[in-house]
């Protein structure tokens, strides 16, 4: 028989979606699964954008530019001036999701066998993305005991090599919710420009920033403009997972050339996600400020009821609608599959994301979960109850 790729041998199962047919299985004994593993929201999609396409007139549904129509790149460039970040139109280019847009930049600055060193944990599929490029991840550890901070700078010293090839951050964190300050970015600034390295910042939870805390964008800083690569996506923003629709930013043209050949081989993002993402810009400051007072006020329930539970250590996110909890368990995917497969009450249970999947160093987050708090307030009351007794059931 035909062999598979070493690659593809290598590639590692999402820890948010590996679950997935344990809580249909429950589903179809009719138990009702609250999920906490994925970073679905409820909240609304802005009707802006929903009635782009429903009261679209297209009647050819052609190709759109590689790069995505300069229309949507001009508004685009014109929101991010909005947040004091100042690009134009060629320094953009429209990706199928933000997944996208992160392959385009692996793929554009690295060669098979370089590495990349990223803050563990770390959003599960950074993993995936190197392992399909052929690059190496160099994990440098952060700790729940200060809620997953910037590592020391001399930490990240250590690590790099001549193959090193970026440092890359999620800000704010997926699956942390760590907010970097300015000084911590600086910080990374400072060690890119020692090291001639590009500095990757996955930024699509910008807009999530709490307790009056300020986004810091690595596209802000002067003396950056050869080594920021900025990862954005409407996904989280607008609630529009669905559309698929992210972008790469950088004013460092010779990447952003190099990137469009990547994004010509694929031929184009979708057009009717591109008509949506263009009109959820005209979105009012209003639904934003609604949105962060409602998960404000979930991480706020979320948190006080974990906190509850004897032997669970929570980290405090700033940001994004994440946290990592880590729970008086040994393994935290046989505990997650065991809740699904042989824990219900009251005809309920819960799924929650391990957090070993966040981590790239072997042995790490055995026992943390990370948990979305994209639920109503009620749901997620009633969730860590379930967590609770099926931690007391678990531990017997």
């Amino acid at each position: 028989m035909p062999s598979i790729s070493s690659k593809g041998n290598l590639m590692p199962q999402s820890p948010i979606r590996k679950l997935v047919p344990y809580a249909e299985n429950a589903k179809k004994k009719g138990v009702t699964v609250f999920h906490l593993n994925i970073g679905q929201p409820d909240i609304k999609t802005p009707q802006v954008a929903l009635d782009a396409v429903k009261n679209n007139s297209i009647e050819v549904l052609s190709y759109a530019r590689s790069e995505g129509s300069e229309t949507y790149r001009n508004k685009l460039s014109d929101y991010y001036a909005k947040n004091d970040i100042t690009v134009n139109a060629n320094d953009i280019i429209v990706t199928t999701g933000g997944s996208e847009a992160l392959l385009f930049t692996i793929g554009s600055i690295t060669d098979p066998g370089d590495e990349i060193i990223i803050p563990e944990p770390f959003y599960a599929n950074y993993n995936g993305f190197s392992i399909a490029s052929g690059v190496n991840v160099v994990p440098v550890i952060s700790s729940i005991d200060d809620n997953f901070a910037l590592p020391k700078i001399e930490d990240f010293e250590k690590l790099i090599t001549p193959k090193t090839k970026a440092i890359l951050i999620c800000n704010p964190g997926n699956p942390t919710g760590y907010l970097y300050s300015k000084e911590e970015i600086e910080k990374l600034k400072q060690i890119v420009l020692k090291h001639d390295l590009f500095l990757i910042a996955d930024e699509v939870y910008r807009e999530f920033a709490y307790d009056g805390a300020t986004h810091h964008s690595v596209m802000k800083e002067d003396g950056l403009e050869q080594h920021a690569i900025m990862i954005d996506s409407v996904s989280k923003r607008y609630s529009m997972c669905g559309a698929r629709i992210g972008c790469i930013v950088s004013k460092n043209q010779d990447f952003i050339q190099t990137a469009i050949k990547f994004a010509q081989a694929r031929l184009s993002p979708p057009t009717y996600a591109l008509i949506a993402s263009e009109a959820a810009l005209d979105t009012p400051q209003s639904y934003f400020d609604d949105v962060i007072e409602e998960y404000v006020e979930r991480r706020n329930t979320l948190i006080a009821e974990l906190q509850k539970i004897e032997g669970v250590k929570v980290a405090n996110p700033k940001g994004a609608f994440y946290c990592v909890a880590e729970l008086p368990i040994a393994d935290a995917d046989d505990f997650a599959q065991w809740i699904l497969e042989h824990f219900q009450h009251n005809n309920q249970t819960v799924m929650v994301a391990p957090a070993s999947g966040f981590y790239s160093t072997k042995g790490e987050g055995k026992n943390q979960v990370r948990i979305a708090y994209v639920l109503n307030k009620e749901d997620l009351k009633r969730s860590v109850e379930i967590l609770k007794l099926a931690l007391e059931a678990y531990q017997k």
